[in-house]
């Protein structure tokens, strides 16, 4: 890797280690595969991309309680995808009698809504990545699945897939009318689908990408040049055996174990007896900022120690110079400031929304080291919160900032703002890249419950930005934020 330059030159994209996962061999054979958008990688959702959300026990005598549970329990409860005709045939039933006479924007606003409160985290990120390398291949991207676009659609739109093949429902004046419009998208009815999507987008199967799970899905497998089984069930994991299709285990979404209650109550533990720990014994000098930094480092310590999360590094060396700096890192985990503190270590603070001090544990700490606070519903009052920023940069304070502004749901980085552009500059600092990986697995965007992984981190060469034009720099920023996509996919030897 080569630091930025005067004119305006950045780090180069890193080298991923080969490895013999079945997801490396994966990702190899996407990246020396056939390229461009006559080629398509097409995703079965349940089971596939999403996992978890059985059909739920009971559910007719729920659906007749109440039913916005009713509309509730049938969204979520057919995610993961009919495992015979019988099973699906009953979700089909369950929807259309349900459905009937529902406005169809409450169906849509239902299943965002559920998808941020918790389908999000059933997203495989194996998944995620094998999307990102046919996006970067520049293959055509469909998903497709059985159920309908009100539980699709969401994670379509998250994961950039932009074109979506699934069971419609009739709607007349903006009303489901409780009848399926056209052809259910089950077993043959969706390798139909793809093969007439595929006519008409110009789509070359024989050179294409089919993942599924399901033995309902050996008609869409056998459609493909390129079929992979995802989690496959015993039927299918048979089909691959006998015609050598590449086979892909994707870690189980579960829901938290006894076990993961038990690490994060150790990680808890961890976090305040080791901050305890570290003011005391920086007691004796009397000064804050020593007390500070000896409490950040002990407590991200001992709560790895105590949740038994590893942490692994690749360029540790620009983590500690130059200082101060601004670190910039993508944010999708409550557990990014402990990841963050274990790997760059003392001299540092942070900028933080104003909500975190509302946080009982977490408020107080970093209130103690010296975090700037911002509200983000007020443009006015953010900016002239920063400004003493830029006095504790140049009081020899590094400060470390998340771009996107807020946590993400997945590894999908969201637009950088420039705020932490405009505070180096000012300040005469450069800026480090800070790119995490997995933090959003070992404790999920809504969960505080800590599970077992291990974090990598990748910190990459400063960035010198004097010489950006503070009024012309997005193109700057956004060159910035391609070194995180890169990075991601493309992941550094620790």
């Amino acid at each position: 890797m080569t630091h930025r330059t005067s004119e305006g030159a950045l780090p180069a994209r890193p080298i991923r280690a080969l490895g013999d996962s079945e997801l490396d061999t994966a990702v190899d054979a996407i990246r020396t595969g056939p390229q461009g958008p006559h080629v398509a990688a097409v995703f079965d959702f349940g089971g596939t991309v999403v996992g978890g959300f059985n059909p739920p026990p009971l559910l007719h005598r729920m659906l007749r309680r109440d039913s916005q549970r009713a509309l509730t329990a049938t969204l979520l409860g057919s995610i993961r995808g009919a495992r015979s005709a019988g099973e699906y045939e009953r979700f089909l039933q369950h929807a259309m009698y349900n459905w009937a006479g529902v406005p169809e924007s409450e169906l849509e606003q239902l299943g965002a809504d559920l998808f941020r409160r918790s389908v999000y985290g059933h997203i495989y990120p194996e998944a995620w990545r094998l999307v990102r390398e046919h996006e970067a291949a520049g293959h055509t991207l469909v998903l497709v699945s059985s159920v309908t676009r009100y539980q699709v659609q969401p994670v379509a739109d998250e994961l950039g897939i932009p074109h979506v093949l699934c069971t419609t429902m009739a709607v007349q004046d903006g009303l489901l009318t409780g009848h399926v419009a056209g052809k259910p998208l089950w077993r043959n009815g969706k390798a139909d689908a793809v093969r007439r999507f595929a006519s008409t987008h110009d789509i070359d199967l024989a050179q294409s990408w089919i993942y599924a799970d399901s033995a309902a899905d050996l008609p869409l497998l056998q459609l493909a040049g390129r079929p992979t089984a995802v989690n496959p069930d015993p039927r299918v994991a048979l089909e691959a055996a006998e015609k050598d299709w590449p086979i892909l285990h994707f870690r189980p979404r579960r829901s938290p174990r006894a076990t993961d209650y038990a690490r994060t109550l150790g990680g808890f533990a961890g976090l305040l007896g080791g901050a305890l720990f570290g003011v005391a014994a920086k007691a004796h000098t009397k000064q804050r900022r020593q007390m500070a930094d000896s409490m950040l480092v002990r407590a991200a310590g001992s709560t790895l120690a105590g949740s038994r999360v590893k942490v692994r590094v690749a360029g540790a060396e620009h983590a500690r110079s130059p200082r101060p700096a601004v670190f910039i890192f993508n944010h999708q985990s409550q557990f990014d400031i402990i990841v963050l503190a274990e790997v760059l270590g003392a001299g540092i603070t942070g900028v933080a929304k104003q909500e975190v001090t509302k946080n009982p544990i977490f408020g107080p700490l970093m209130r103690f080291v010296e975090v700037t606070f911002i509200d983000r519903a007020n443009t006015v009052a953010a900016k002239a919160a920063l400004e003493p920023v830029v006095e504790t940069l140049r009081g020899g304070l590094s400060v470390v900032i998340a771009p996107e502004g807020t946590r993400s749901m997945t590894p999908r980085l969201g637009p950088f703002k420039k705020g932490a552009f405009h505070i180096a500059i000012q300040a005469g600092v450069p800026i480090i890249p800070v790119v995490i990986r997995n933090a959003g697995e070992i404790s999920w965007r809504n969960s505080a419950v800590v599970r077992k992984g291990v974090v990598d981190v990748a910190v990459l060469p400063p960035i010198e930005v004097s010489s950006w034009d503070p009024a012309h720099m997005d193109a700057d920023v956004e060159r910035v934020r391609q070194l995180f996509v890169e990075t991601l996919l493309n992941w550094p030897e620790s």
